[in-house]
């Protein structure tokens, strides 16, 4: 039985693979068409369609992956190129995004890591990989990452968020 102060941690793998697939086609959609594109509008029409596959831990999250590119492969491409055509923004129209509580604290951290780790295409999906890569390396005796001394003086850190 869970305490009371532990956090139930789930994660739907339909996410991540609709992910991928987005963007797979939107390297596809002409340029001119991109700017009335939002990744996010194309994902959540998708995902809407598509069954959830929820997983608890690693070894879950692997079999739903699985599952999902074996069983939903079709479907999430369909899914996906639906999205791109029912989602195409109206220029006129103009939506404010969901904002989620913590997203600002985390936009300021993944732009810090971008610049610790030197590693510009880095994002959510591949933080982990990205961080084990730079330990990895570490070990080995090959530093491939900024120090917070070599930061230029733009580049602020707050020293109470730091040391935690």
């Amino acid at each position: 039985m869970r305490s009371p102060d532990q956090t139930l941690i789930y994660r739907n793998a339909m996410e991540s693979l609709v992910a991928e697939e987005v963007d797979k086609q939107f390297l596809q959609v002409p340029p001119r068409l991109v700017k009335y594109l939002v990744k996010q509008e194309v994902a959540a029409f998708a995902l809407n369609r598509l069954p959830s596959l929820y997983a608890t831990s690693e070894k879950g999250w692997r079999q739903q992956v699985i599952r999902g590119r074996r069983d939903y492969k079709a479907q999430v491409t369909d899914a996906v190129r639906q999205g791109l055509v029912a989602v195409q923004r109206d220029p006129l129209r103009v939506e404010a995004p969901l904002n989620l509580p913590d997203q600002d604290e985390a936009i300021a951290a993944l732009k810090k890591l971008k610049v610790l780790l030197q590693y510009e295409e880095l994002s959510w999906r591949n933080v982990a990989d990205a961080v084990e890569k730079a330990l990895v390396s570490t070990a080995k005796g090959h530093i491939t990452w900024k120090t917070r001394e070599k930061f230029e003086v733009n580049d602020h850190w707050d020293q109470a968020s730091y040391n935690h």
